[in-house]
């Protein structure tokens, strides 16, 4: 993993399978699946659930700062703690969960190449077994608001040109043919389609099929065959965020594209803005 930009930012299930025990390091599962935890999970970890802990849950927005520091706060987690997120479907949540991390300013973060299949797959010990730690006292000292883009700021961008988007949605989504995957129908717009100018890049090409991420050599080939090879600003998108962030770790982590942005709004929200470009396929 040295050849990517950041290699510090994944581990191998080996490490964790190492290291995932030491005092000084905490595992989070993040799955799309709520209960798989349950299920059983490597030894040592907690669980964040996406749905209630990693979204405010009226205000249409990611977590609050309180909450983000209630959330390490409950899970044991300081400043100084090395945070490993793994989680299922290629670690999508898992890297959601990552972005708002350094997004609140803890750095010392990463995620386990491959995920929660990986880990299965190769037939390592799980639990159901929920440890306890004692909280910790986290406070959040700083936003990193350059990672993340809100609609005015993609609207101007658009309108300017000057950036470089990527919608990582299906092709389908993309087309406008969908409004959104066929298996999560609730998170939808007002309309179909997609930002002007951007380049459809689905997020699970980044991914091999045992889900752990491709050379650097092959990510830079997918996105710069589509324009987005670091040159400008970059901003992802997807349907709420989440896929999107899986993409801007890519892009910022491995790739070491400077200046990348996740736009956690994405189509559910520029889908329905009275107003805004769109264009579509189909």
């Amino acid at each position: 993993m040295a050849e990517y930009a950041h290699p510090e930012s994944l581990v191998t299930t080996d490490w964790v399978a190492e290291h995932g025990g030491d005092a000084n390091v905490r595992l989070v599962e993040v799955d799309v699946d709520t209960s798989a935890y349950e299920q059983g999970h490597i030894a040592g970890a907690v669980t964040w659930n996406w749905q209630s802990q990693l979204q405010q849950n009226v205000a249409r927005d990611i977590v609050s700062r309180g909450e983000m520091e209630g959330l390490l706060t409950g899970s044991g987690i300081s400043p100084d703690t090395t945070i490993v997120l793994y989680g299922d479907n290629n670690n999508w949540f898992a890297a959601w969960a990552f972005w708002q991390l350094h997004y609140y300013g803890h750095q010392n973060v990463r995620l386990m190449n491959g995920g929660r299949a990986l880990w299965l797959a190769e037939n390592r010990v799980t639990t159901t077994d929920v440890p306890s730690y004692a909280a910790s006292n986290y406070s959040i000292t700083t936003e990193n608001t350059d990672l993340r883009a809100l609609r005015d700021y993609v609207l101007d961008a658009v309108r300017s040109g000057s950036h470089a988007l990527v919608d990582v949605r299906s092709p389908d989504e993309f087309s406008g043919a969908l409004n959104a995957p066929p298996n999560l129908p609730q998170e939808g717009s007002q309309r179909n389609g997609h930002i002007p100018g951007a380049a459809n890049v689905p997020w699970g090409q980044a991914v091999n099929e045992d889900g752990t991420f491709k050379s650097a050599d092959d990510l830079s080939a997918l996105y710069g065959g589509k324009g987005v090879d670091g040159s400008r600003e970059t901003i992802a998108y997807c349907r709420i965020g989440e896929r999107s962030s899986h993409t801007w770790f890519v892009l910022s982590q491995l790739l070491g594209y400077d200046n990348v942005r996740n736009y956690d709004g994405s189509w559910t929200e520029w889908g329905s803005i009275v107003g805004a470009p769109i264009e579509r396929d189909v």
